[in-house]
């Protein structure tokens, strides 16, 4: 299995900048990325794993019982509770304001109306609630739900870094800059790229998709109206196409749900990419990855790599590129709270 690299194997030079920048433009730009190098540093140096161990002694096992509790009854619920984490983690950071409730809240934006899995959080905080009053974040506990869904649908277990506080902030309107299914690749990397994720995590966080669902509104317009002149998307494989339109009548119940992966829409594993690869990605972002040469090398590195259902290296490189979302923007120390209950501020 590989190792991350963390030390240069060599020096590299710098291009020289052919533009002249002003010394005060200089001077700002340089302040700007040292303020963003010190919180980011200062985040990692504040989330660590075992934040709990003597305030909460049993915080992730009894959001880890919850989690199963719901499992057993709903798999479903596993990709919901990691898109809740994504999202979460896309608007104002990692910091729980996607659970607050209220007109303007940021869980009534467009893109958070299918949402769910509330009520498993809240559960977990009210157990917690119990045990270690006024302890755990209800961002920490996100987070935490978001590793457990991923392992109980037969996928990788990381350490999750904790420490996270709750913010205090909850706007739909900030919710603008999450993901869409319509976005073409150049729109994803640079929504991505705004919180810090490269190419590699675009694709690998993507692969969550393997435990996803979606409803035929978000993607029938490839099936039949995809061109000028009615047909659909060509990029979609013919034999899978009646597939979709089966599932997905003209006209039909826009809300009915398709699995994401038809391969093994339970299991977390690298069947998601092998569909990509081969044309039968059910949402067009999902899909577009394979045109683009930079992450179509990176779904084909998780497409050919196979032992079992699970990838390795899939199983390796995404609990790396969760740690990096669940490290986005978040709140430590004296910032912002932790919430009594996670719907709403103290």
């Amino acid at each position: 299995m590989e190792q991350t690299q963390l030390a240069s194997k060599g020096k590299r030079e710098i291009p020289k900048i052919k533009y002249k920048v002003s010394s005060q433009m200089e001077a700002m730009l340089l302040g700007s990325l040292m303020i963003l190098m010190i919180s980011f540093i200062i985040a990692q140096a504040q989330l660590k794993t075992g934040f709990y161990s003597s305030s909460c002694p049993t915080a992730e096992a009894t959001v880890r019982s919850t989690i199963e509790s719901y499992f057993n009854k709903d798999p479903t619920i596993a990709p919901s509770l990691l898109r809740l984490h994504f999202h979460d983690c896309f608007v104002q950071g990692c910091d729980g304001s996607v659970l607050i409730v209220g007109s303007s809240a940021e869980r009534n934006a467009l893109a958070n109306l299918s949402l769910r899995g509330f009520e498993v959080i809240e559960d977990a905080k009210s157990q917690l609630e119990a045990i270690c009053p006024g302890v755990v974040s209800c961002a920490d506990i996100l987070a935490v739900a978001a590793r457990d869904a991923v392992y109980l649908s037969n996928g990788p277990s990381w350490s999750v870094p904790t420490g996270r506080r709750d913010g205090r902030i909850s706007s739909s309107a900030q919710a603008s800059n999450l993901p869409s299914p319509l976005d073409p690749v150049s729109v994803q990397r640079q929504k991505f790229a705004a919180k810090g994720l490269d190419d590699h995590d675009l694709v690998t966080l993507v692969g969550a998709h393997t435990i996803g669902q979606t409803e035929c509104r978000f993607f029938s317009y490839r099936l039949y109206n995809f061109t000028t002149t009615g047909n659909s998307d060509p990029t979609i494989n013919q034999a899978t196409l009646a597939q979709f339109q089966a599932l997905c009548p003209k006209n039909g119940n826009g809300l009915r749900k398709v699995s994401l992966d038809s391969g093994s829409p339970a299991k977390f594993d690298v069947s998601f990419f092998k569909n990509v690869r081969d044309g039968n990605g059910v949402l067009e972002s999902d899909q577009r990855l394979w045109g683009d040469s930079a992450t179509q090398s990176v779904v084909q590195s998780y497409a050919g790599n196979i032992r079992g259902l699970l990838g390795l290296k899939f199983a390796y490189e995404f609990p790396k590129a969760m740690i990096k979302l669940s490290n986005i923007e978040v709140k430590t120390d004296t910032e912002g709270e932790i919430r009594k209950v996670c719907s709403k501020f103290n």
